[in-house]
């Protein structure tokens, strides 16, 4: 309700700007023709209702943009809660269960284990949040060493497949230039986002995950992360949005979709941090999408020969 509410706001500011610039086109016309001789009056008025004119295309553009804003805001907002209360809930049952009943140990032990899952996935979120915020500024990182990317990328694969309770062949891993992909950069936040990207190709298959992981050097200056699923798929104008912060792409069968729309956001600041760049591709809804992440590569160390 409160979405389509938005949305008939939304319309109502577009069609009021647009009527009151036509309104104002239309007096300005009005007023050259009647005083067309007079060449000074004609220049200020041209002037003067210009301005007006602009005043009101700029507003309605500004108002626009802020109740798509306030839209976002919510989602994420709605989107949070969720992803707290929900374990929170889980948590707060499974131990009142423990203390005013009696339960077997197996039982206990299986509570034990859904009680850590849930506060793994409060954790998460909460340092997603965090995360954002540290990615919205553009500070160069910290903490900055030569590394093996895809020996980096190697391991969050096999955290994501831990993670997400996996089989090896429904998330490959393949490297196409072993020892060849160093960058320099910061491993946490590097794990971060190559971590996001793996999370979110998985979460996007829907019932039947098969992912593809690639790392490779497209030329001597390139390392590439891709990360293809056969999922959901991603509308051709909505692959640069999917970028933005607190952005969610607009299908409804995603709602089942567990997420605060700010993994993607996180990758791209990450990426521009060091100096690189990420891109989502897509032949559209349906069609499974690849995401992209390019770093540069450092140049391999110089050998020194040992003479006798």
């Amino acid at each position: 309700m409160r979405i389509a509410s938005r949305r008939k706001a939304t319309i109502t500011f577009l069609v009021l700007g647009v009527g009151l610039a036509g309104v104002a086109v239309a007096v300005g016309s009005g007023w050259i023709i009647l005083n067309w001789r007079e060449g000074i009056k004609v220049f200020l008025g041209v002037i003067f209702f210009g301005a007006i004119t602009a005043g009101l295309v700029l507003n309605t553009i500004f108002l626009v943009r802020e109740i798509r804003r306030n839209e976002q805001h919510d989602s994420f907002i709605n989107a949070v809660t969720h992803e707290l209360k929900t374990p929170i809930a889980s948590i707060r049952l499974y131990l009142q269960t423990l203390q005013h009943r009696e339960v077997e140990e197996a039982q206990r032990r299986d509570f034990y284990r859904l009680m850590l899952d849930d506060t793994d996935r409060l954790l998460g979120t909460v340092e997603q949040v965090l995360k954002a915020g540290v990615a919205g500024h553009r500070n160069s990182s910290r903490h900055r060493v030569p590394l093996d990317f895809g020996e980096l990328v190697r391991e969050c694969v096999e955290a994501a497949r831990t993670g997400h309770r996996l089989q090896p062949q429904v998330l490959h891993f393949e490297s196409a230039n072993n020892g060849g992909n160093r960058v320099s950069g910061d491993p946490d936040e590097l794990r971060t986002a190559v971590a996001n990207v793996l999370d979110n190709a998985i979460k996007y298959s829907g019932e039947k995950v098969d992912v593809a992981v690639r790392v490779e050097t497209p030329d001597d200056k390139h390392v590439r992360l891709s990360v293809r699923d056969h999922g959901v798929g991603i509308p051709p104008e909505e692959l640069k949005s999917v970028f933005k912060r607190f952005y969610r792409v607009s299908n409804r069968s995603l709602s089942h979709v567990k997420g605060t729309g700010l993994g993607l956001f996180i990758v791209r600041a990450i990426a521009k941090k060091h100096g690189g760049r990420v891109f989502a591709q897509s032949q559209g809804e349906g069609q499974g999408t690849t995401i992209v992440l390019e770093l540069p590569q450092l140049p391999a160390p110089e050998k020194t020969e040992k003479r006798a």
